[in-house]
């Protein structure tokens, strides 16, 4: 095998590729990636037992053939390879990366052992990317961490017509987000959990890529666009749903600036100690904001309006209310409260496409 190519594209290739490598594994082939050369370009592909990633871009083929090289040290080399044409061929057992003066060589890992790369589930219709991106980012931030609880590490992932619904959440909140996609058939309805890093990742990689297919069956979900592809394996299990969570009933709704809020909440939250929560007063006066106990204390007023009650004081982890903040996208935050130690509705106006629910604790003195 030998092509050549620009380092810039190749740099790209790779690391899109590589992202989806183990860091450690005890299979050195799953640290691999598969270089196709072929009279249409170059192909690169990586993947391990949870996703997989493929991406063909131009390149000029001289001798077809296919390799499989160590990934991120392929990556390692391409970071640090001199602007320009690069050539890459095999010689014997090794791969050769040539740019200027530069030269590498590369180990050649054993083709019959890599697995097969799963092949793209039925497309079921088109996403924008940057919408779908922008969505994923949103809720994501609700997604838990907590390995032992592997469903609430995910994103739920539902088709209804040409409504598709994201939602996220650790059980301390829960974020919601819906956007418009254009399903290839009438009736399309799915209902699925996705992993939270991986979905971020592969959202990330779609954004300013235009409209991506989607592809989705009982055991995968996968994006393709232009000449780019990706998988990743479903999360057993459902989310718990947020509808009834989501309906408060009566109460109170005040309206602040969301910019100026998220400023006003780092400020305060420098005297919060560990997990210590920020309280926000809301009344006819507007919003105080105090954080801190004792001496140690920090405090900021905001214009606000409220309706539905003559005052109402809520608290949150400062962490959890500036995820949610930074999530939303809009001038002005709705904040839709039951009262203290009571869940939260944030909401990016009335009529919502974006919504986080958060538990607010008994307000600090």
């Amino acid at each position: 095998m030998e092509f050549r190519i620009d380092s810039a594209a190749l740099t790209d290739a790779v690391a899109w590729a590589a992202r989806v490598l183990p860091a450690r594994s005890p299979m050195p082939v799953l640290g691999g990636l598969l270089l196709e050369a072929t009279g249409d370009g170059l192909c690169v592909s990586g993947l391990d037992h949870e996703a997989s990633a493929r991406i063909e871009v131009e390149a000029e083929t001289v001798v077809a053939g296919r390799v499989l090289v160590l990934g991120r040290r392929l990556l390692d080399i391409c970071k640090v390879l001199p602007r320009g044409r690069v050539g890459l061929a095999v010689e014997g057992a090794r791969l050769s990366v040539a740019s200027g003066d530069a030269r590498f060589g590369l180990s050649l890992l054993p083709l019959e052992d890599h697995p097969a790369p799963p092949p793209l589930p039925e497309v079921l219709g088109l996403v924008d990317g940057d919408a779908f991106a922008a969505a994923v980012g949103q809720v994501a931030v609700a997604a838990g961490r907590d390995d032992s609880l592997p469903v609430l590490t995910g994103v739920r992932l539902s088709l209804d017509g040409t409504v598709m619904t994201l939602a996220a959440t650790d059980r301390y909140r829960y974020a919601v987000r819906t956007l418009e996609w254009r399903p290839g058939a009438e009736a399309v309805d799915a209902d699925v959990v996705v992993p939270a890093r991986r979905l971020t990742e592969i959202a990330r990689s779609l954004a300013g890529a235009g409209p991506a297919r989607l592809a989705l069956d009982s055991g995968s979900l996968g994006f393709e666009s232009g000449g780019t592809r990706t998988t990743t394996r479903l999360l057993d299990g459902r989310l718990p749903r947020h509808d009834k969570l989501f309906a408060l009933g009566e109460h109170a709704l005040a309206v602040t600036g969301r910019a100026p809020l998220v400023e006003a909440v780092k400020r305060v939250a420098v005297v919060a100690e560990g997990d210590s929560p920020v309280r926000l007063a809301f009344s006819a006066e507007g919003l105080h904001l105090r954080a801190g106990y004792e001496d140690d204390v920090a405090s900021q007023r905001l214009p606000a309006s409220l309706t539905g009650a003559d005052s109402v004081a809520v608290a949150f982890n400062p962490g959890y209310l500036l995820d949610a903040l930074t999530a939303l996208e809009s001038p002005e935050v709705h904040f839709h409260l039951l009262g203290p130690g009571q869940r939260a509705l944030l909401t990016d106006g009335p009529d919502p496409v974006h919504r986080h629910l958060l538990m607010s604790v008994k307000p600090p003195v």
